[in-house]
């Protein structure tokens, strides 16, 4: 999948204009993209489409238009662009009540280690989580963590032939199976790969 670039972005101008069914067409593609992981925790895969909403949002809200504060943009974001041979989500720790959710994430601490991917009867695909800065300690986790799953040749090969995709977390505290993954998100999932 091809990181953005300057030449993909709208302007502020045209931005302004385009917003509303930019934002109706990225909430509808968000839905394929979104993987409940139990009540309390989700996964929410991102691609070029979800990382060109925020950036544009982000240059919206900050009022960036030179070319230094795009590219500035730009080069926090691409990292989030899987690149075909992996995935890479969004991973919310949900609980709506705050006393609930601080109590929580001290007995969730390394939940972010626990998440997996399987395809078919293949062994689990751990992710690699929060590459660009820990927030996880030995006391507490935090609520959004950035996981990055890599997928081998075979993974790919099997899920473009129809194997199933499952996922889960199986944290002493938070444990989860999801078989099969929804289709409407396996599809989109799979599209990405090459």
């Amino acid at each position: 999948m091809q990181k953005l670039t300057k030449k993909d972005l709208f302007s502020l101008e045209d931005y302004a204009e385009r917003r509303a069914s930019f934002r109706e067409k990225v909430i509808l593609h968000k839905r394929d993209r979104r993987l409940p992981l139990g009540t309390n925790a989700t996964l929410y895969f991102e691609d070029r489409t979800t990382i060109q909403y925020q950036v544009q949002e982000m240059l919206r809200i900050e009022r960036i238009f030179e070319a230094a504060g795009i590219s500035e943009e730009l080069e926090a974001y691409n990292p989030l662009i899987p690149d075909g041979k992996n995935w890479k989500a969004t991973f919310m720790v949900e609980f709506p009540d705050a006393e609930e959710r601080r109590g929580m994430l001290t007995r969730l601490v390394g939940i972010e280690n626990r998440v997996w991917l399987k395809v078919g009867d293949r062994e689990p695909i751990r992710p690699i989580a929060d590459e660009d800065l820990e927030r996880s300690d030995g006391h507490k986790t935090s609520a959004v963590h950035f996981l990055r799953f890599e997928l081998d040749d075979a993974d790919i090969t099997g899920l473009k032939d129809g194997a199933e995709l499952s996922a889960g977390i199986d944290h002493e505290n938070y444990t989860v199976d999801v078989r099969p993954v929804p289709a409407n998100v396996r599809q989109s999932l799979v599209a990405d790969l090459d």
